[in-house]
């Protein structure tokens, strides 16, 4: 990947919508030189899709906050069961396996703080594999808009 291509990235992490003219014109390319470039790019699999961003708070899920779960028995079927499970939830938006004191990251979002204990209550602590969690509201939220290859 060389210096273009990180640009093409750059400009398509920003805008998606973009035309490929756009794109182009951005990236000093010829339309067909940048389509060529996205589309490698696309078979290497370094651009995965294009993703439309909601606002969550529009979409009545103004509380999040990030459970982290602790399961046992400790094993890769018990994992892969519950992070199914909980992947399947409408209340959750991400589902990660981490090391630590924890097992599991859930970030959540749903409507109020009452509408959190209820999924912690009907939805966490039900499972016979949680032995115990950790629930830690979101304040504020700030992301990078744009992901640069590393040297």
């Amino acid at each position: 990947m060389d210096d273009i291509d990180s640009a093409i990235l750059a400009h398509l992490q920003r805008d998606a919508r973009q035309t490929n003219r756009e794109l182009a014109a951005a990236v000093g390319l010829a339309p067909s030189t940048c389509l060529e470039r996205v589309r490698a790019l696309r078979a290497a699999g370094v651009l995965t899709g294009f993703h439309a961003a909601v606002d969550l708070a529009a979409m009545n899920r103004r509380v999040q906050a990030l459970i982290s779960v602790q399961v046992r028995p400790l094993s890769r079927e018990v994992i892969q069961s519950f992070k199914s499970y909980t992947a399947a939830l409408p209340e959750v938006l991400s589902v990660y396996v981490v090391t630590g004191q924890h097992d599991i990251l859930l970030h959540v979002a749903v409507p109020h703080v009452d509408a959190m204990h209820t999924f912690l209550m009907d939805r966490i602590t039900v499972r016979r594999e949680v032995i115990g969690f950790n629930t830690s509201v979101i304040y504020q939220h700030t992301r990078n808009a744009v992901v640069s290859p590393l040297p």
